[in-house]
């Protein structure tokens, strides 16, 4: 299990144990945390799964498709770290990672 921790927008901290294999969109909602709501299930079409990974982690994530870029492109609250939790699978190589989540994924 990985302990990885899910911001809220307003500051509300969730930290979880998720099991690696699956996806940051999935260990969050099997862990009931607000703020994802994986709208398609995790197929890349709905974007409603988007988080914000911290600078100091974009490098130990994997590279962004050209998929993905185009769903976030439809995102209200896109920045440049930005990226679909759904598309990034969890390695032990993420133990201790802090997420936050946008205000809204609608």
């Amino acid at each position: 299990m990985v302990k990885i921790t899910y911001i809220e927008d307003d500051g509300t901290e969730h930290t979880v144990d998720v099991e690696e294999g699956i996806s940051l969109m999935e260990g969050a909602v099997n862990n009931s945390i607000p703020g994802i709501d994986a709208d398609c299930g995790g197929g890349c079409a709905c974007a409603t799964c988007m988080i914000f990974i911290p600078e100091d982690w974009k490098e130990k994530i994997p590279t962004m498709s050209d998929e993905e870029e185009s769903m976030l492109d439809f995102h209200e609250y896109k920045e440049d770290n930005s990226r679909l939790g759904c598309q990034i699978p969890i390695t032990e190589e993420f133990e201790g990672l802090s997420i936050k989540m946008p205000p809204s994924q609608h």
